[in-house]
């Protein structure tokens, strides 16, 4: 700033705003600046544009005269064209018989040279004037109305706020600077172009819609570039994208762009957001070129997307396949015309014919190469910036034909005064007063912020069939539109980089495989992740998500199945194995009572108490059977029935087994001299003795079913994976007093048995019974432990196991002995051979 305030200075560009020592009159320090083009008229409007696009400072000695800047790089493709716009506007109104129809309006046109410090120096142009005196006061009507203006943000800040004061509207047809949006900074700012608020959060929606989450950053190092990346990071952030690298760099800083280009060169991301004026645009694509970096996919901004200037023969390697917002074309009819023929030979005094000595014009050779404009023709048709012009110097004539209450057949008050400090022209530019429609059907206002509605092409470098390099609009954005409506793309008619139509893959980590979830790598962006497959029972659904209750995650771990219900089944081999052990026991339990049937009147069977044989053969054919019971999906009837069932059955084998143990006991005590006890433990009390053990457990029974009865449940804490379907007790106490009441018939038996296993008889039966309550007892002390930690369906395997066990066991220790002799050695079967030596008593029925 200290050099711009001494430019200033030294070269007058700052009017002075008093009276001098001895005159009283207001004059410019040194010389006055005149414009470029240049229209007198009863209103003036100035412009200010980048005809040449590069300043050149001399060295300051602070010893002489500054010198002045130079300007290169004309820019006749664009700016001038601008400069054309705004002529071809102003003269289509000021033949108008319908807007300002007594009124005409001149321009005055000025070069900034693309620089901010030359905007201080325009801006000032345009409002002192060319005069060097101005009368005694200093505080007269500016030179201009309004100004139209300029085409980068940084100039146009400058120029808003050095006109600011002065309340003189500038209107731009190109800056887009969210920070120009400030009312309280820039009253006086308007612009017919959208701000790139809109543009910003639609590139982060751009590159979201294609999947890429890993791109490239680098902006121009200004007010345009670093606000309008500011707010794309913001919603590239918000929209799930990651940014590998920022950076940044200004056209005067050649060092900073080859860094850039260095960076660029070893990322790894393949989308690249350029968010540049197309000067720095311009230089990062000619190095680009020079170290042959190609296959990248750049997104564009308006500022360069459709910019010809960037065309060149080797431009394409790079920029093919870009993809970008650019400003709407639009079709002003009559400016093509007005371009080629007229404007030409009238702005530069020059003719394409010979010299004319009369007129003074000289080839136009001679003053620029036309080579430059071989393509003019086809480039008018490319209208967009210049549309925007049209529509600013249409607002201005607008915003005067209401203050000076023109009308068709009357024409205009003269009368009016238009100053910024009295009738205010700002105040109608604003939403309520500029509302019209120019002659291609577009509409034309300005919203609270002073700038209209965001509406962008999008479009792609192709190549056409010819070679030549088009610019193909494949979708739009409309912030008008509601939010689902707003963003519209055509796929199928891009074309990515190297002319594929396969859509380039630019992201830090490829998306995880089903069954997997992110794991974010440290120190790196939420892009950046390595793949964790999913632990069991979880999906991949926006990270690992557990299954519900019932439901576990296939192998894949993408979908969520029904769990395996488990239980023991009549199909699968351990309870096909159970169930032929049951039924075989059943057969031998047949066969025995088959055998004892056969031979129930043999001295063995009658001493052995038949009837009780009997009854404890049938209730061990129960207990094979009930087994049964165990196997099968559980429902409430088998859950219910396999319990009860297993502690009557057992309790009624057990009461049998008891009956016999008495009845040897009270045999051989009636052997004593006058022992008549026989009679207190006859048939009948044996019988009323099995019936009253075995009604107890029914009791037991009956108030476990009515209390808390067992009900099938699904077990789902032991196995993760699949659901243990079992018979829940209801109430484990029930349970648990079933088998303790079986438990205590057990013990008192085997007590009773061991105590009688001496009695005298060649065939003691006490004895049996004592070695198989031995083996039912160790049974089922075994049974307990096994059946607490055995997992599911192994928990009723054991249940089953140990009733077979101790069925068996009491079949083969009490019948298979006897079974033996009379099968086998019938000449024991005798009532001598029972009596032994004894001579004792044998049992009777």
């Amino acid at each position: 700033m200290p050099l711009v305030l001494l430019r200033l200075i030294v070269l007058g560009l700052v009017a002075t705003f008093g009276a001098e020592e001895e005159t009283a009159r207001c004059q410019i320090r040194g010389s006055p600046v005149f414009p470029l083009l240049s229209e007198e008229g009863d209103f003036t409007i100035g412009g200010a544009f980048s005809i040449h696009s590069k300043i050149t400072q001399q060295p300051l000695s602070f010893t002489d005269t500054p010198a002045p800047l130079t300007c290169s790089r004309y820019d006749v493709v664009i700016e001038f064209r601008f400069a054309q716009t705004m002529i071809f506007a102003i003269e289509e109104i000021n033949r108008s018989d319908f807007l300002l129809p007594n009124v005409s309006i001149g321009y005055r046109i000025y070069d900034n040279c693309g620089s901010t410090l030359s905007s201080v120096h325009t801006s000032m142009a345009l409002m002192n004037g060319d005069e060097r005196t101005v009368g005694k006061t200093c505080s007269g009507q500016s030179a201009i109305h309004a100004i139209i203006g300029e085409s980068e943000s940084s100039s146009t800040i400058v120029l808003a706020r050095t006109t600011g004061p002065f309340k003189i509207p500038v209107i731009s047809h190109s800056a887009t600077c969210e920070c120009l949006s400030s009312r309280k900074q820039f009253p006086s700012f308007f612009r017919t172009i959208a701000s790139d608020l809109y543009q910003s959060r639609a590139l982060a929606q751009l590159v979201k819609h294609f999947g890429w989450n890993w791109v490239g950053a680098i902006n121009s190092d200004s007010d345009y570039g670093n606000n309008g990346m500011a707010i794309f990071l913001a919603a590239a952030q918000e929209e799930g994208v990651c940014v590998e690298y920022t950076e940044k760099f200004h056209r005067t800083e050649p060092e900073k762009l080859l860094k850039v280009v260095e960076v660029i060169r070893k990322s790894t991301a393949r989308v690249i957001v350029g968010f540049l004026a197309h000067v720095e645009m311009n230089n990062l694509l000619e190095q680009l070129s020079l170290h042959n970096i190609t296959g990248l996919q750049f997104i564009g901004v308006e500022a360069w997307i459709t910019a010809d200037s960037l065309v060149t023969p080797t431009s394409f390697s790079v920029l093919g396949g870009s993809l970008g917002f650019a400003v709407q074309k639009a079709n002003i009819s009559g400016f093509t015309a007005f371009v080629i023929k007229e404007f030409w030979e009238k702005a530069f005094q020059c003719t394409e014919a010979n010299v004319d000595s009369v007129t003074g014009t000289t080839p136009c050779k001679e003053i620029m190469d036309l080579i430059e404009l071989k393509d003019y023709n086809d480039d008018v048709a490319e209208l967009r910036y210049s549309s925007n012009i049209y529509k600013a110097i249409y607002a201005v004539a607008h915003s005067l034909h209401r203050i000076l209450k023109c009308s068709e057949y009357l024409g205009c008050d003269k009368t009016v005064k238009v100053s910024p400090w009295q009738v205010k022209l700002i105040h109608y530019l604003k939403i309520f007063w500029v509302n019209f429609t120019i002659k291609n059907g577009d509409q034309v206002w300005f919203d609270s912020t002073g700038a209209t509605v965001a509406r962008y092409e999008v479009v792609n470098w192709q190549r056409g069939s010819d070679g030549s390099v088009r610019f193909k609009p494949v979708g739009y954005y409309d912030a008008s539109l509601p939010p689902g409506q707003r963003f519209v793309l055509r796929t199928e008619d891009i074309r990515w980089p190297g002319g594929n139509t396969e859509l380039p893959v630019s992201v830090c980590s490829e998306s995880c495989p089903p069954g997997t979830h992110k794991a974010l790598q440290k120190g790196k962006p939420v892009c950046c992740y390595d793949c964790i497959p999913c632990a069991d029972g979880e999906i991949n659904s926006n990270g690992c998500t557990k299954c519900r209750e019932e439901y576990w995650s296939n192998q894949k771990r993408d979908t969520c199945v029904l769990k395996n219900v488990e239980f023991l089944s009549y199909s699968e081999v351990m309870g096909k194995v159970l169930v032929f052990f049951s039924l075989f026991g059943v057969l031998l339990t047949l066969i025995v009572s088959t055998l004892f049937l056969i031979n129930k009147d043999t001295p063995l069977v009658k001493a052995n108490n038949s009837e009780l044989s009997f009854l404890l053969l049938f209730s061990l054919t129960l207990c094979f059977l009930c087994s049964l019971t165990f196997i099968g999906r559980p429902s409430d009837w088998s859950c219910m029935l396999r319990h009860t069932a297993f502690g009557i059955t057992f309790v009624l084998c057990i009461s049998c087994v008891l009956g016999k143990t008495i009845v040897v006991l009270m045999a051989f005590r009636a052997t004593l001299p006058g022992s008549n006890v026989m009679k207190w433990f006859g048939p009948a009390q044996q019988r009323l003795s099995v019936l009253a053990f075995t009604l107890i457990q029914v009791v037991i029974c009956i108030l476990w079913l009515t209390v808390n009865p067992p009900f099938p449940f699904k077990n789902m804490e032991y196995y993760k994976e699949k659901i243990i379907l079992e018979c829940a007790l209801g109430s484990p106490i029930w349970f648990w007093a079933v088998l303790g009441y079986i438990g205590l018939l057990a013990m008192l038996c085997f007590i009773l048995a061991f105590l009688a296993r001496k009695l005298p008889d060649n065939f003691n039966e006490a004895k049996l019974i004592t070695f198989s309550m031995l083996i039912f007892c160790a049974v089922w002390i075994t049974f307990i432990p096994a059946y607490v930690s055995s997992p599911g369906k192994f928990t009723v395997a054991v249940e089953i196991f140990a009733i077979l066990a101790s069925s068996y066991g009491l079949l083969f220790c009490i019948f298979v002995p006897k079974c033996f002799i009379i099968v086998l050695k019938p000449e024991l079967n005798t009532k001598k051979h029972l009596m032994g030596k004894t001579h004792s008593r044998g049992l009777s029925k």
